[in-house]
């Protein structure tokens, strides 16, 4: 089997948690050989995870992409609005491409990306893990064997968590356009994308509400502090920064500069002036909090997509009704249930527990990618594939603030595509 080569541009918490990882469990099949982190922290513990000399350490795309090409792969995980400089620099060079999800958070970029995966003999996976999860893989198998008959409806929701929505949405790395994508692209073109790949089917229309509406300073309350490490109500705050991150054992510490093994007092100092230590309702965010959408498939298919952050749990539930029976499935339970109509069955489904990130999507996706830069399957996820997950999001934000239904093939036409 051929190895690969990768280099990695963005240590962030994707770029150090998600991807890169595949190497250290299949070493046979993967190597990362180089770097480019800003960051000198990140830079450095990336570095050590890795076994990366100096000399494999940059702190730029643009040091890293200069010279002789440095591997196969380039796997871009840096900021969204950072996508388009260093995917053009590395095509152009030779390198095939891993995309973080969104591929860009506007239009117009996403639309040079689809074009640049046109032009070039490359393949540019983007990263819309969900189709690569055991999951929604079985939930494919079960609608292309016809076992509900004609797929009529589906009711997704996206249950972002109450945490989640805190820690990522309001005082973290997203919560803010145009800095960030809008919430339902930057967070739910996975969920568009796996639309498209259970229906088969393509988005005819789309309309969409939603709003900033509970995370805003109108809604603190009475003697709540700036910040949760000094705020007198904060036993009675379901967001209090301190509760939460002393307890956290996962990557969100990461995001906050330390990490499991990170003593109670260095959680605490950090939260003193980072910015996952603000109040959830003192915070510069000005995406939404929920939303929803309303779309019309091929064949008459009608979806209704939910995006909350005010769940307990962070999972996505599904329903698909059909003429012969419906699925219900709760991701992160891995379970599944068929009921038929004709005989009243109940079918319970268990898979097993998911070995990587994203219910199995993320060790899934690498396998695709590799065999398919191997020239030993077709890449599920090609940028090509991915724009119509991307002009769905962007149509449902055009709904949201314009009071309009979208038709999805002329908003696209609009745009240049």
């Amino acid at each position: 089997m051929e190895k690969i080569t990768a280099i990695v541009i963005g240590a962030g918490g994707r770029g150090m948690n998600a991807y890169p990882p595949y190497a250290l469990r299949h070493p046979d099949e993967l190597e990362i050989v180089g770097v480019a982190e800003p960051d000198a922290a990140r830079r450095e513990q990336f570095a050590r995870v890795f076994s990366l000399a100096p000399e494999a350490c940059y702190t730029s795309y643009e040091q890293i992409l200069s010279g002789e090409k440095k591997a196969d792969l380039a796997m871009i995980c840096t900021g969204d609005d950072l996508h388009i400089q260093p995917l053009t620099l590395a095509v152009e060079k030779g390198y095939h491409i891993l995309l973080e999800k969104p591929m860009a958070p506007n239009i117009a970029d996403s639309l040079k990306i689809y074009n640049i995966a046109k032009q070039y003999d490359k393949i540019i996976s983007v990263g819309h893990v969900l189709r690569y999860t055991p999951f929604f893989k079985k939930l494919k198998e079960l609608l292309d064997a016809g076992t509900v008959g004609r797929v009529m409806s589906i009711q997704h929701n996206e249950n972002v968590g109450f945490w989640h929505q805190a820690h990522s949405f309001v005082r973290g790395t997203f919560r803010r356009t145009p800095e960030s994508a809008p919430m339902i692209l930057a967070k739910c073109c996975h969920d568009m994308d796996i639309l498209l790949y259970l229906t088969g089917k393509n988005c005819k229309k789309v309309a969409s509400f939603g709003a900033l509406s509970h995370f805003t300073r109108e809604n603190q309350p009475a003697g709540a502090a700036e910040r949760c490490i000094s705020c007198k109500v904060a036993d009675a705050c379901p967001y209090d920064a301190v509760r939460f991150y002393t307890n956290a054992k996962d990557w969100t510490l990461f995001a906050l500069g330390c990490s499991e093994t990170s003593s109670e007092a260095e959680i605490l100092e950090q939260l003193k002036t980072h910015r996952l230590g603000r109040c959830v309702y003192a915070c510069d965010n000005n995406v939404v909090d929920h939303q929803v959408m309303g779309m019309e498939f091929e064949d008459d298919i009608t979806v209704a997509f939910t995006m909350s952050g005010f769940n307990l749990e962070n999972t996505r539930t599904i329903k698909i009704m059909g003429t012969r029976g419906e699925i219900g499935g709760n991701m992160e339970e891995n379970s599944i249930q068929v009921k038929g109509f004709t005989t009243g069955n109940v079918t319970q489904i268990h898979l097993s527990p998911a070995a990587s990130g994203h219910g199995g999507g993320d060790d899934g996706l690498m396998k695709n990618l590799l065999r398919a830069i191997r020239g030993e399957e077709p890449c599920m996820t090609a940028a090509a594939i991915s724009l119509q997950s991307h002009m769905m999001a962007f149509a449902a934000e055009e709904s949201r603030r314009c009071g309009t239904v979208v038709d999805l093939e002329a908003f696209t036409k609009q745009h240049g595509a």
